[in-house]
């Protein structure tokens, strides 16, 4: 969250900014309880200390007289001390609520809009296949080539679930594996992370973890949740601890499994692997100093754009609008690579993120960092290296052939150990 004494003093930003997020939330609020609460500690620390003066004077050799009217006033804030402790804390809680639900603020220039035609298109890479037979999609391409039961999944998990087989299997862990290596030589440290996190955790990282709005699945009898992204899990891993400033920044590389509810997904550009309630996805996570998150953006981009590159899939990166920044970032870009199948006649699907979320991820969480005799909150930064599902999706509409195969791309072929994906014999 922004710290509250921000949101105080610079309220009309603050509220501007949620406007164009196109997102509820009043500073207002935050405004009024700051100063509720600034009142609060004030009268707080002034009824304290008359209550030691008190006791100081209770030790003094006094009248009788003296001493009852002493006696009378220190029963008296003793009795308005606790009241006024249950008030400020029910003040704070309510602050802290407020100031839960205004998003961190944007970069300068992010472009300002709703929806897919307000990104701000920066470049295209590759080149757009160009078919001279019918294209098919990947759920087609999925079920010919025997790699994805959607069927089957649906009968024994429900729908938006599969079951990946033969080659797809292989080409998971071949991705997997492509993009731990890529990071691990960018220092990035490789992690397998728990599927499961506090509620807290997916909270402070800035996702409602229950409610009929939520994307998180909640465990029953517990305060867990199944991860939405190993974001979760990697931006918990330093939480509540100080950092040295001299290990900053601090790259993580996880593999984790994610759950969404994906509720509301429907339509054509929902349907097979792009929207679907579990996948696997390799996360890049950094903890870094405030000064380092504007350059680590750009690299954490530059690192996405190098593997579609090696994968030789078509792409395009697009700096996302404010609407669809999410609460928690600063900046935002999006990956969107080409898909033969989505559509008429193809169409950009989203296949990465990464976004700088400056403090706002480390406030709640409490990740600070030491800068001499100071304790100040580290900037956090997330981006996608390989969504699988979508990656397959790319893979399989870009490398069809008019036989009816899938080409592998040369960088992937030391990992999975065939360059082709051919027809079932029969």
């Amino acid at each position: 969250m922004l710290d509250p004494k921000f949101i105080r003093d610079n309220a009309e930003a603050v509220q501007a900014n949620i406007r164009q997020r196109n997102m509820q939330a009043d500073a207002q609020a935050v405004v009024r309880l700051y100063d509720q609460r600034s009142s609060a500690i004030q009268e707080l620390e002034s009824l304290r200390a008359r209550r030691n003066e008190n006791a100081q004077k209770m030790k003094a050799k006094l009248e009788p007289g003296a001493r009852e009217q002493l006696i009378q006033e220190g029963k008296e804030l003793k009795a308005q001390i606790p009241d006024l402790e249950q008030r400020l804390k029910q003040i704070e809680e309510e602050l802290t609520r407020e100031a839960e639900r205004i998003p961190n603020m944007m970069h300068p220039e992010a472009p300002i809009g709703s929806g897919d035609e307000s990104n701000r298109e920066i470049k295209r890479v590759g080149r757009v296949p160009q078919f001279g037979f019918p294209a098919r999609d990947h759920v087609e391409l999925g079920s010919a080539l025997d790699l994805i039961d959607f069927e089957t999944a649906t009968r024994v998990s429900g729908t938006k679930f599969y079951y990946l087989k033969n080659e797809a299997v292989i080409l998971e862990l071949a991705l997997c594996r492509f993009a731990i290596e890529t990071l691990q030589k960018k220092g990035f440290v490789a992690m397998i992370t728990p599927d499961i996190a506090r509620e807290e955790v997916v909270a402070g990282i800035g996702y409602n973890p229950r409610g009929p709005e939520t994307n998180i699945y909640s465990l029953q009898e517990d305060n867990g949740c199944l991860v939405g992204t190993a974001e979760i899990t990697l931006g918990g891993y330093h939480g509540g601890q100080i950092l040295e400033a001299e290990a900053l920044p601090i790259k993580l590389a996880g593999i984790s499994h994610c759950f969404r509810k994906e509720a509301g997904a429907a339509g054509q550009f929902s349907k097979g692997l792009y929207r679907v309630h579990q996948f696997t996805k390799v996360e890049m996570f950094v903890y870094c100093l405030p000064q380092q998150s504007d350059a680590l953006l750009e690299e954490l981009r530059e690192i996405e754009e190098q593997i579609f590159s090696a994968l030789e899939i078509p792409f395009r990166v697009v700096d996302t609008c404010s609407g669809d920044l999410g609460a928690p970032a600063y900046r935002k870009y999006d990956l969107e690579a080409w898909m033969p199948g989505r559509g008429e006649s193809g169409d950009w699907g989203e296949i990465t993120s990464t976004s700088n979320c400056t403090d706002y991820q480390a406030r709640r969480l409490g990740v600070r960092y030491r800068d001499g005799n100071s304790r100040r909150f580290v900037h956090m930064l997330n981006g996608t290296a390989i969504a699988i599902s979508r990656a397959l999706i790319a893979l399989l509409e870009n490398f069809q052939q008019s036989d009816g195969s899938v080409r592998i791309p040369a960088a992937l072929v030391p990992y999975t150990g065939f360059d082709r994906i051919g027809p079932r014999e029969p």
